[in-house]
């Protein structure tokens, strides 16, 4: 059983519309959500949440359809949003006094160990806080009532790298009884890389793809040519590239890469698939 599905989950504002977003995640695995800034991310988990109101489609959570089970299902669920602010002048203390009321599972022991793994001082103001330490705040609110399904938007943004890395080894450590899964928004490629087993890609509100990580990127190869590789035919099958005086390098998916050619063929990582998306070609 999937513990999160997503089908056809739409939203129509008047410059932006989420168009038919599906995709699924099963228990004991990491999923990273990429795009880039306004491709839809937010609004796909504020959509997954009943924080925007949705124009269609369903979303089921651990078999249970969310619309109908909503209350029950927020207490089996840890979610952190970007652009969440807490009271500036409030101790974190007296935050997590407020936040606990609302899960029956809240674990004070366990609240507890992650301010001491995050080195956060419960005596303190949250405008004390620097940005990066707001967002392991953030964390150990999110990861404090045993939840099952943990949906986060951007959270290692901010954080410096051995904090990421920190982040990104826990992350792991969730998911390794394989009763938890974790979605989680991203434009940090390495960390992806790092801790990521699917990889879904939004673009322009639409889902490009969504596989696991490993068959997400062998759809995909880099070719480099000189200047006169770039043949009209060619150039209609690459999804996108950049060109200068010494000749071009696009992306191109595996299944459409051409023989006898004298082109220069590598592995495409996140990082390149993105941007040669967002470079795509317009037939």
């Amino acid at each position: 059983m999937d513990i999160l599905s997503v089908h056809n989950l739409s939203k129509k504002y008047e410059r932006f519309e989420l168009k038919n977003v599906s995709f699924s995640l099963e228990h004991g695995y990491i999923m990273g959500f990429i795009g880039r800034n306004g491709a839809g991310k937010t609004t796909t988990l504020k959509s997954i949440l009943n924080l925007v109101h949705a124009d269609g489609g369903q979303v089921t959570i651990l078999g249970q359809d969310f619309s109908r089970n909503e209350l029950e299902l927020k207490q089996k669920i840890g979610f952190m949003l970007g652009g969440t602010t807490f009271y500036p002048k409030k101790k974190l203390k007296t935050v997590a006094d407020a936040v606990r009321r609302f899960y029956d599972e809240w674990d004070d022991a366990l609240f507890s160990d992650y301010l001491t793994k995050f080195a956060l001082d419960p005596d303190k103001k949250v405008e004390e806080l620097s940005t990066g330490m707001q967002v392991k705040f953030a964390l150990a609110l999110a990861l404090s009532h045993n939840a099952k399904l943990l949906i986060l938007d951007e959270p290692t943004s901010g954080l410096d790298p051995v904090s990421r890395d920190e982040i990104l080894e826990l992350f792991q450590e969730l998911i390794e009884d394989g009763k938890r899964s974790i979605l989680f928004s991203t434009h940090i490629t390495s960390d992806l890389e790092k801790c990521a087993d699917y990889i879904t890609y939004i673009k322009n509100g639409e889902i490009v793809a969504s596989a696991e990580k490993d068959e997400f990127l062998e759809r995909y190869k880099l070719v480099r040519g000189g200047t006169g590789a770039l043949s009209g035919e060619l150039r209609k099958k690459l999804i996108g590239y950049k060109e200068n005086s010494f000749g071009f390098t696009g992306l191109i998916r595996a299944a459409e890469l051409p023989q006898g050619q004298n082109l220069e063929v590598s592995p495409a990582d996140i990082e390149s698939v993105m941007i040669y998306f967002e470079k795509e070609q317009k037939q």
